[in-house]
């Protein structure tokens, strides 16, 4: 399938992709949307340790909703490559102090980013109103009957493997065909599971079981996902197959992002998962006029 910039923007005005989220609706297919990262763990590839005390939590997504976040997700167990499970109560006693103080002081909403039913369950009593699931809803089979009874989107990824093994010898008999069937699945399971059609969004997974030419095809060839016929959401930010391009460490590849970003949103992402929401916002910004000119 092969859409220039206006054939983008047609496909994705007729899928609608109204998200009712919160008290907020937003139409996916009127701009490119943030979802801005707060992890609060010690250890996450990018931030770890950054954000890790609440008062610093509660500041930084302040700080991203000012910039002009869409969505906060907040997340208390860090899923880079090589990382060991976080203990259920050692998760929640980082993300609930700060989904409730988030909930209270601000109207952006707030995704919890997990994929353990009691997680998701105990942060949309407190205040999340969306799921975003790394396992496209496989590893707990309960977590889907969560965001079925709370009615809340979710947001389905692929991964191949599990964190703490996914990137050891990652391979597919044929990368985009695989990771669209895997997405095919989770939105049948989520449907099945009485999740609308309307609350779910595909993630195909950048650095998830994946090699750094499998990275590039899919954000290559991003459009494949439009499919399923879902939004997509995409995160590319400050991932290390930017670091191995340009050979730079964490904290200086905001440019290799930026770019990658621009990338999917021409090939179709609706939503991006940033670190950077200021910088991000205006890549999105000139992009989406980019498609709607002419």
């Amino acid at each position: 399938m092969n859409l220039n910039g206006q054939g983008l923007k047609e496909l994705n005005q007729r899928k609608g992709y109204l998200l009712e989220i919160g008290q907020r609706v937003l139409d996916l297919s009127s701009r490119t949307h943030l979802m801005g990262v707060l992890n609060v763990t010690p250890d996450s590839f990018s931030d770890g340790g950054r954000f890790f005390e609440l008062e610093e939590a509660v500041e930084q997504g302040l700080k991203l909703a000012e910039e002009g976040a869409d969505i906060i997700d907040v997340g208390g167990e860090s899923t880079r490559p090589g990382s060991e499970p976080v203990a259920i109560e050692e998760e929640l006693r980082k993300v609930i102090p700060v989904i409730e103080e988030l909930a209270k002081r601000i109207k952006t909403p707030v995704s919890i980013d997990t994929y353990k039913s009691r997680v998701a369950k105990e942060a949309l009593d407190s205040g999340a109103s969306m799921v975003n699931d790394i396992t496209g809803l496989r590893f707990d089979p309960e977590i889907k009957k969560v965001v079925a009874k709370y009615d809340v989107p979710v947001v389905l990824m692929h991964i191949q493997g599990t964190p703490k093994n996914m990137q050891e010898s990652p391979k597919y008999e044929n990368l985009l065909e695989d990771v669209k069937s895997y997405l095919s699945q989770s939105i049948s399971i989520a449907e099945k599971a009485g999740i609308g059609e309307d609350k779910i969004i595909i993630d195909p997974g950048i650095g998830f079981g994946k090699t750094l030419n499998d990275n590039l095809m899919i954000l290559k060839n991003l459009v494949e996902f439009k499919n399923l016929g879902r939004p997509v959401m995409i995160g590319v930010s400050r991932k290390s197959f930017i670091g191995k391009i340009l050979d730079l460490p964490t904290d200086e590849r905001l440019e290799g992002s930026l770019a990658s970003m621009a990338v999917a949103i021409m090939n179709g992402a609706n939503i991006l998962r940033v670190h950077d929401v200021k910088e991000s916002k205006r890549v999105a910004k000139l992009v989406d006029a980019i498609l709607k000119s002419g």
